[in-house]
């Protein structure tokens, strides 16, 4: 799977190849599973509320800082992010 950094976030990495039908920019560099430490998520994960947008996801280290293998979804994208330390990022799970 390959991945590209969503527009106007830091850290919040879409599909490369989906979302087609979704107003979703991407940029720069194509990354790998591998690249994006997907290999350090535990088996379980720790499923947190929904958040609206992919942007909320960024705003969240001020009110509820997240952890290794939180899950939220994103409404907007109808799509599931998990939150990987070592990026310090949010990357779209399958």
């Amino acid at each position: 799977m390959h991945y590209k950094k969503m527009a106007g976030t830091s850290a919040v990495f879409v599909f490369a190849d989906q979302h087609a039908d979704k107003p979703v920019e991407r940029q720069g560099m194509v990354w790998d599973e591998q690249e994006l430490h997907l290999d350090s998520i535990h088996r379980q994960l720790n499923i947190k509320p929904p958040m609206a947008t992919n942007l909320a996801l960024e705003g969240l280290e001020s009110y509820d800082p997240p952890s290794h293998g939180d899950v939220r979804e994103v409404v907007a994208l109808q799509a599931r992010f998990v939150y990987i330390e070592p990026i310090k990022g949010w990357v779209e799970l399958e």
